[in-house]
């Protein structure tokens, strides 16, 4: 039996990053080599420094929806905050709804004086809600919804979070949260790396519920991950494969793009579609060979992610060295690299 709490880290308060350094590139930068254990502190621009020639960088060009929707029950004006987690059609959507007990099959919401929504039916926990009055759901988000920052972030969302919470090269909406470790990234930095001979793809991978499910289990193997949807281009299946071929290394960004690559793991059938891959300690890597990450929470399947890469041990160290030096953690955090 793997035990969760043997992913369990003392994190003091103070380190949970509310808002992100002023430039994205000023970020501090653990570097973690997966071999040795060996550790080295820089600032994240210095990435550069890391690549080779011929390695291969693979980004997740989702994009963040401003997916929390606040409302009032069209009978009572009981307040009700929803948090859309998928996207079946124009006009219907699934959401988590806060609280629960307000959000009951039939309810009908309010959003503003013209818009009117309908919980049509509850699947585990979840709301199916109608749009029965208003916009298509991606104009209604656009104009009412909020930037869906994580619950460890105690602040409302401002003006600005709908550009830091972004990565500079999300395209295609959809996802309920940032890939995180993507943050980072300035188009200078990604310039420069293609100027060293590094090869730049994208991939997708919209990230939902299943990244930042907690764990409730004892046992880590027993835990179940949310399906989360993601695509792959045929032209990147054929690069990595070239890179691989000639030696390169792949290093993914981020949890998401880790998840979606090693699904595909060169079987071109699964290269999209919807996931459930839970990646924990003793899983073998088919494709990644390095990744870029933020600093993650306690018992949670990002942490068992990057203990499977780098080992938990080296893992364990390195977080405890973060912790010690006030990195800065979670979405708005830090960030490591971890090469072979």
């Amino acid at each position: 039996m793997l035990k969760i709490d043997l992913f369990d880290f003392e994190l003091p308060e103070e380190l949970i990053a509310q808002y992100p350094v002023p430039k994205r590139e000023m970020a501090r930068l653990l570097v973690l080599h997966r071999k040795t254990g060996l550790i080295e502190h820089r600032v994240f621009k210095d990435i550069i420094l890391y690549f080779k020639e011929g390695d291969l960088l693979v980004l997740n060009k989702t994009k963040v929806i401003k997916a929390r929707l606040y409302g009032r029950r069209d009978d009572t004006g009981g307040k009700l905050e929803f948090l859309v987690t998928k996207i079946f059609e124009e006009r219907r959507f699934e959401a988590l709804a806060k609280p629960g007990r307000r959000a009951k099959q039939g309810v009908k919401i309010r959003i503003g004086k013209d818009i009117l929504l309908e919980i049509k039916e509850i699947t585990e926990g979840k709301r199916i809600v109608e749009i029965k009055h208003g916009p298509e759901i991606y104009t209604l988000l656009d104009k009412y919804g909020k930037v869906p920052l994580p619950p460890y972030i105690k602040r409302e969302p401002r003006g600005e979070d709908e550009e830091w919470y972004q990565t500079v090269f999300a395209e295609i909406p959809g996802s309920i949260a940032a890939p995180t470790a993507g943050l980072h990234f300035t188009q200078e930095i990604l310039t420069q790396l293609k100027q060293k001979g590094v090869l730049i793809e994208y991939i997708l991978l919209h990230v939902g519920t299943g990244t930042f499910k907690p764990i409730k289990t004892k046992d880590i193997t027993q835990h179940k991950m949310d399906a989360e949807y993601y695509e792959i281009p045929e032209k990147v299946l054929e690069n990595i494969v070239k890179i691989k071929q000639s030696k390169g290394r792949l290093i993914a960004c981020g949890t998401t793009t880790v998840r979606a690559l090693e699904s595909w793991s060169y079987d071109n059938t699964r290269s999209k579609g919807w996931t459930s891959l839970f990646i924990y300690p003793g899983y073998s890597f088919k494709v990644v060979d390095g990744m870029v990450t933020n600093f993650h929470l306690p018992k949670s399947t990002p942490l068992l992610m990057v203990s499977a890469l780098a080992g938990r041990e080296n893992i364990m160290k390195a977080y405890k060295e973060a912790v010690a030096l006030k990195y800065r953690f979670f979405s708005y955090g830090d960030a490591m690299l971890i090469i072979p």
